[in-house]
């Protein structure tokens, strides 16, 4: 008898404890990072609990940058065009946009019927 390769589900396997994914991890330890700043500051000013809040906000949001994708909603025009797409990657687009300062030209040649007039 031959043996066959049975197909099973793998997505979970690149995980790391069971939630974070290894992009997911890299923000959220950069998120921390940014809240030891905070952290940092704020223990200097005796605000210690303040400051252990603001590595766990900015751990949080960077969980969320790395693990979510933006939802498909039709209402808003932002949505509609990244919808289903990770939330990471239209950050590092928009970005890219930014700071190489593109520009797009819309013109508007009218319709067809408008045209052959001319």
């Amino acid at each position: 008898m031959g043996t066959y390769n049975v197909p099973r589900n793998v997505k979970g396997e690149g995980r790391i404890l069971f939630i974070f994914s290894t992009k997911a991890l890299i923000l959220s330890g950069a998120g921390a990072l940014v809240g030891g700043v905070f952290y940092i500051i704020f223990n200097l000013l005796g605000l210690t609990i303040v400051g252990i809040v603001a590595v766990v906000l900015f751990a949080l949001i960077g969980f969320i940058i790395g693990t979510f994708k933006i939802p498909n909603l039709e209402r808003f025009d932002i949505t509609r065009k990244t919808g289903g797409e990770n939330i990471d990657d239209v950050i590092k687009r928009a970005f890219k946009f930014k700071t190489k300062k593109y520009k797009y030209y819309v013109y508007d040649l009218g319709t067809k019927e408008e045209n052959k007039d001319e």
